[in-house]
């Protein structure tokens, strides 16, 4: 099977954000340019997550999903914000693929069962963001990261794929914007104890970290922001529009390097894994 590449767009409002732990967001741009440039780039698929949808209780992103889905054709996963079986049918109708639960599966485990019987489970991707203790313990979060559920993570993965999941993505909250490399004893554990796809996030900060969480973690994806983002500002002209966009916009204005990873495109990554002997389609 191939490996997935999958870029990950966290947005608020009408930007895309980037930060460490879910913490600190900075504004990059418009994830439509984004979105575009990784299309054309051979992402495999796309997963847009709106980060402050759990302050609010709704997913805003039904606008540019439904501008985005005419002009890509590669599969679309929405999370953020899904409480319902409504939410569900929104976001699909609006040009998504699959839809990204987190909170309101953890809060409603029967939501997973209902969703997958109604839409089919290969829509239905359960988010798992974890923190590791101090004991070695894994603690399932909801809310981007917010809020503490006493839930075990390795445990909940489990049923999640027991009641219908299609797809475990995987986050290490610890790791996630920090560069450091991804949590491979968090996706091992996973991986190897569930019969569904695992998708990795969280962590990467070089194409070593990618190879590391395929071949050690046993991921059958990885998601990844990043060691993209910082590299596509690059080559997406937003100079025209950085005045009209909202919210943390310092990094944007002092063009400074994000010295934390090392930047990369989806084909100098895939043609690395293709050189170590990894399929993925390019």
């Amino acid at each position: 099977m191939n490996i997935r590449i999958i870029p990950r767009l966290d947005i608020k409002g009408p930007n895309l954000v980037k930060g460490i732990h879910f913490e600190g967001l900075r504004v990059l741009g418009k994830p439509e340019q984004f979105a575009k440039y990784y299309y054309e780039n051979f992402a495999d698929e796309l997963i847009f997550m709106d980060a402050v949808a759990s302050l609010y209780g709704r997913n805003s992103l039904l606008d540019i999903i439904s501008k985005t889905s005419k002009d890509i054709f590669i599969p679309l996963s929405v999370g953020g914000g899904i409480r319902s079986i409504d939410d569900i049918s929104k976001i699909l109708r609006a040009g998504a693929d699959k839809v990204v639960i987190n909170t309101a599966a953890i809060n409603n485990p029967e939501l997973i069962q209902k969703a997958s019987q109604k839409f089919g489970s290969s829509t239905i991707v359960i988010s798992i963001e974890a923190i590791k203790k101090d004991d070695g313990y894994y603690e399932a979060y909801t809310d981007y990261g917010r809020e503490s559920t006493g839930t075990d993570a390795i445990k909940w993965a489990l049923k999640a794929a027991e009641l219908g999941a299609g797809e475990l993505m995987v986050t290490s909250i610890n790791n996630e914007g920090t560069g450091n490399g991804f949590d491979i004893e968090l996706i091992k554990q996973i991986s190897t104890s569930v019969k569904i796809p695992v998708i990795a996030c969280g962590g990467a900060g070089n194409l070593n970290h990618i190879l590391d969480v395929i071949v050690e973690g046993n991921a059958d994806a990885v998601s990844v922001a990043s060691i993209l983002h910082y590299n596509a500002i690059k080559v997406i002209d937003s100079d025209n529009n950085i005045f009209l966009i909202e919210g943390n916009i310092e990094f944007l204005m002092k063009k400074q390097p994000f010295t934390r990873v090392k930047n990369s495109s989806i084909v100098d990554l895939k043609k690395y894994l293709l050189k170590k002997g990894l399929n993925c389609r390019l």
